[in-house]
């Protein structure tokens, strides 16, 4: 804990001693599975690209024209004349693809939670959410100074528990699919439980848009859940989207609160348009990709198939997130070092990000992958075994 600013040198080399020293990783080249890191060809199984879009010359292409024919920049937020009609136009069609009556655009994901919890919730009311939900989450009702419960991973028995200890307006908070353990939110029991007590429920699908569901509509798609079910369905569009920001959808009457409410939205530039028209490119290809999801799902079971003849510990996950639990952080971090020694590229997870004792290598499969690239990280899994 930093208790003068004199102290920062020393806590930076404690957290060396204690192996969490974070250091970030150089991408040389573009955002796909094959790529340069710090120099060097490298086989990446860690990046949220999962239906490997990052790098799609269709999108690509109309980012481009879009920077021709309207900038590089929004110039101001959305309030004062930095809305375009292209944001405009991905808010609408991000509405239709969700099934929500309206939907707003935010710049992150990040920014997105942080602006949907401290506007709609406050002091005298109680946010419920799961143990293991995104740092965003947190951080968003931290910021509206309501009474916060946490209720055990995944559990609702424990989360009816929380709801009776409610008080105020009270909203539930959820990860769909879970960003470190790659499990999903049992979201129709949620649901019910939410509806019987008069709370809210909010899903933080950022894993599971594009991904999981017919045309990638998500866990909550997937699910069969519509927005009186979830009042409030929030996406990131830098994941399995491969542009940029986020959005909530829902009701028109509460995207209209959310504008004249929500700080992280009011108060910031706007996202550039360009961003936004390669983002409605991106929906589309995304809408198409039920093959491409098929393939990734395949890729999925050849992993999980494979590890299983392996003396690691695999997460029961059925998502693109495959963490290998390996327990103690510097065991996570040899492993790591020894698979970027051979080309591969596995992030280590560590604490504070994952439980003490819980560190693992976080692997995170993309359509880009191949079978032979599948084989190749199960290989070299093996030797290093």
């Amino acid at each position: 804990m930093l208790k003068a600013f004199s102290d920062i040198p020393r806590v930076l080399e404690e957290r060396r001693a204690q192996s969490l020293y974070r250091e970030r990783t150089r991408l040389d080249g573009a955002q796909q599975v094959h790529t340069l890191i710090d120099g060097r060809p490298m086989l990446s199984f860690c990046s949220n690209d999962y239906l490997g879009l990052a790098n799609h010359r269709a999108i690509a292409r109309r980012l481009t024209e879009a920077v021709a024919a309207h900038g590089t920049g929004a110039g101001a937020s959305h309030l004062v004349n930095g809305h375009h009609a292209e944001h405009e136009a991905l808010e609408d069609e991000l509405a239709a693809f969700t099934g929500r009556e309206a939907a707003l655009v935010f710049s992150t994901g990040y920014m997105a939670n942080l602006g949907v919890i401290s506007a709609l919730m406050g002091r005298g009311d109680t946010v419920v959410q799961d143990k293991l939900n995104h740092a965003s989450l947190i951080d968003g009702s931290q910021l509206s100074q309501a009474r916060l419960l946490r209720y055990r991973h995944n559990d609702p028995i424990h989360l009816e528990e929380r709801l009776k200890q409610a008080q105020g307006k009270c909203l539930v908070v959820t990860d769909g699919v879970f960003s470190m353990d790659g499990d999903c939110a049992q979201l129709k029991a949620m649901s019910e439980l939410c509806q019987a007590h008069g709370a809210w429920l909010m899903v933080d699908d950022a894993h599971g848009l594009g991904v999981l569901g017919d045309q990638g509509q998500g866990l909550v798609g997937q699910c069969g859940l519509n927005e009186s079910d979830v009042p409030l369905l929030v996406g990131t569009l830098g994941k399995a989207f491969g542009t940029a920001g986020a959005f909530v959808a829902g009701r028109r009457s509460t995207i209209d609160y959310l504008l004249q409410y929500a700080r992280s939205y009011i108060y910031t530039t706007a996202a550039p348009p360009a961003v936004a028209a390669a983002t409605r490119e991106a929906l589309v290809l995304v809408e198409q990709a039920d093959d491409t999801r098929a393939h990734l799902n395949r890729l999925i079971q050849r992993f999980r198939q494979g590890v299983g003849q392996l003396p690691f510990e695999l997460m029961p996950s059925h998502t693109p997130i495959q963490p290998l639990l390996v327990g103690s952080v510097d065991a996570a971090l040899h492993l790591s070092q020894g698979l970027r020694e051979r080309g591969l590229l596995v992030t280590a997870i560590r604490p504070p990000t994952v439980p003490v004792g819980e560190a693992r290598l976080r692997v995170t499969l993309s359509a880009g992958h191949s079978e032979a690239d599948i084989d190749r990280l199960l290989n070299t899994l093996e030797d290093l075994a």
